[in-house]
């Protein structure tokens, strides 16, 4: 597999352990930005990154962050430096909040994955329960599902973000959330996500995990952190599961 978009087949999978992932899924757990749509690929994860920090710095806490940090294109290192040096303070509420309205601006030039779409509408119509389990925000999520018409695929399970910094993957609480709403135990759940995060709070949930990886540095990134199964295409996900009895 060479780039995001070319790859048509699983990066590596065992059939039948992936066969068995989605037969005992009852409710299925998706991470949003990787597995759903990559959110900045029209508006810049680094552009918001840097306007954080520019914030930041007309407020005179420039001192708060690195050089590092300053300079890290991952919006959400910019959060959680503020959130280790003042937890659950109204400045990390106000910066989660400014994170959030640059979420929701990236919403209308977001990237749909590619066979994510009807994968969901199918799961879906086959009698799954599903659910968004994020670092998002929710907001930012459940104006990307309105805008691609797959709300009520999931209304009204979307769980994500809050000022509470340290309940974010892989912390599990969002995934137990989830599980807990729609009354679902960990063992008939499927979470599918493309980070480590995604996959560690799997695991301390209980829940299977199914590893997405659009590229070749996702693929490392997961089997590094021990997934057992991983597709570089939710198509041999879609086809398994159209062609369930």
């Amino acid at each position: 597999m060479t780039s995001d978009t070319t790859q048509t087949e699983p990066v590596t999978v065992e059939t039948g352990n992936l066969r068995e992932l989605i037969t005992n899924a009852r409710f299925v757990l998706f991470d949003f930005d990787g597995p759903i749509c990559r959110l900045f690929a029209g508006h810049k994860a680094e552009q918001v990154a840097s306007e954080l920090v520019a914030w930041l710095e007309q407020q005179g806490l420039r001192g708060l962050l690195t050089d590092e940090e300053r300079s890290h294109p991952d919006p959400m290192v910019v959060l959680y430096a503020i959130n280790r040096e003042h937890p659950r303070s109204d400045l990390v509420a106000e910066l989660e909040e400014r994170l959030t309205q640059q979420e929701r601006r990236a919403v209308p030039s977001a990237m749909p994955t590619a066979y994510a779409d009807p994968l969901i509408r199918t799961w879906s119509a086959v009698g799954s329960r599903l659910a968004v389990a994020t670092n998002n925000s929710p907001r930012t999520v459940s104006d990307y599902l309105s805008r691609r018409g797959l709300a009520d695929c999931f209304a009204p399970h979307v769980y994500g973000r809050t000022s509470e910094l340290d309940l974010l993957k892989p912390n599990p609480h969002c995934l137990k959330q989830a599980l807990n709403a729609m009354g679902s135990a960990p063992s008939a759940a499927l979470m599918i996500g493309d980070a480590p995060t995604d996959l560690w709070a799997a695991e301390s949930a209980g829940v299977p995990f199914l590893g997405y990886a659009r590229n070749e540095y996702k693929y490392k990134q997961l089997r590094d952190a021990g997934a057992q199964t991983i597709v570089g295409s939710l198509l041999p996900v879609l086809q398994l599961l159209r062609d369930q009895p």
